[in-house]
């Protein structure tokens, strides 16, 4: 066993001690007052581990959780700098915890919003204190964090893209792919699609009216229509609504739609479809609106280079890591297209995203905060 991977070991209960009490602070993405306490306590938490911050900042997100930039400096002698991007809000309600309580069975860790992502706040503050304790050089650090993520950081995107700047690399702590690290994630599209009809008889007068669910079926075939599965594009109509009662031809339709692309070029092809978008009857009418929720996060050079970093440092604790693209978006996205190279999925090992079954390995949380703790030597 590596020297670090001892020294992670040998912290392996106070690790599990730390996420647990996290996990108590509970921070769902729709209460204000919630996500006060958490950032509150985030932020205690950060400074009784590393100490007090060279600087810190907090930014208001208005009806949203509000947005932390913590530095800390660089060792002496360090030119490197990494911004580091943990969301602690999570999508379990107020309450979750009364009827689901922080377990441990053997290696495996549950409880709401462990896997997602709270486990990896607990690995990066931890893999900064290894490195110190083993006198590594460290990078000037940012840690950037945000209450509004799972619901698509609508009030920390500006933040988060103004307080990454001109940093060498950014290391998200969402949680991994069956412990791979995610190099390449899809830029997401939320469209929403309203059809205006004619109401009728439907009954009486067939051949009056027009149906704004008929137009949009045919709308909805057109739009799944368009996927790519080759190109990575998938285009899901999620929800419809549409129509009074059954003999009354609809006079309105609605359909919400979710996008996912990998380039650019996908993007703006489905930005056209969307934008061609027209009624097959011409007393009906067709509005779309909606926007690209997150850019797409390709896979640079860059981003190569500091997968390869990663693979170096897990070496160095007997280990291996493999990369992944994966659908889902995170704040990394928005990071990725600033030319910024992005690690995702730094965080926990486990599984079950937004499930009641979410679960984090021990061992993961160990290992994972090891070898952050030698890529960070390796940024410095």
């Amino acid at each position: 066993m590596s020297e670090m991977r001892a020294l992670a070991e040998a912290a392996r209960d106070e690790m599990v001690a730390d996420l647990t009490r996290y996990i108590e602070v509970e921070t769902p993405s729709d209460d204000k007052q919630a996500l006060a306490a958490g950032l509150a306590w985030v932020r205690s938490y950060i400074a009784g581990a590393l100490g007090v911050p060279a600087a810190e900042r907090i930014v208001d997100g208005g009806e949203r959780g509000g947005i932390a930039i913590v530095d800390y400096d660089g060792t002496s002698g360090s030119t490197g700098s990494v911004v580091i991007l943990c969301h602690y809000d999570t999508v379990w309600s107020l309450g979750t915890l009364a009827d689901w309580p922080v377990a441990v069975d053997g290696d495996r860790l549950t409880g709401p919003g462990a896997f997602d992502m709270k486990a990896g706040l607990v690995q990066a503050v931890w893999a900064i204190r290894f490195a110190r304790e083993r006198a590594l050089p460290l990078p000037r650090i940012r840690f950037v964090l945000n209450g509004d993520e799972e619901i698509g950081s609508p009030a920390s995107r500006p933040v988060i893209e103004a307080a990454a700047a001109g940093f060498d690399a950014a290391l998200v702590f969402e949680a991994s792919a069956e412990g791979r690290i995610k190099t390449e994630r899809k830029g997401v599209g939320i469209f929403d699609i309203v059809v205006h009809g004619v109401e009728g008889h439907a009954g009486l007068d067939p051949d009056k009216g027009v149906s704004a669910i008929d137009e949009m079926a045919r709308l909805i075939l057109q739009v799944h229509g368009a996927a790519d599965l080759a190109a990575g594009t998938t285009l899901n109509v999620g929800t419809v609504a549409g129509g009074t009662r059954q003999n009354v031809k609809a006079a309105r339709a609605d359909a919400r739609v979710d996008v996912r692309v990998a380039s650019q070029a996908e993007m703006d092809r489905v930005d056209a479809l969307f934008a061609g978008l027209a009624a097959h009857d011409s007393q009906a009418r067709v509005e779309v609106s909606g926007e690209w929720n997150r850019p797409v996060m390709q896979r640079s050079e860059a981003t190569a280079r500091l997968f390869a970093l990663a693979q170096q440092a897990a070496a160095q604790i007997g280990i291996e890591v493999d990369e992944i693209s994966v659908g889902g978006a995170s704040d990394g996205n928005f990071v990725a297209a600033m030319g910024i190279p992005v690690l995702d999925g730094l965080g926990a090992v486990g599984d079950g995203a937004h499930a009641r079954h979410e679960w984090v390995s021990i061992d993961g949380i160990v290992e994972r905060s090891a070898l952050v703790a030698h890529l960070m030597e390796k940024l410095a």
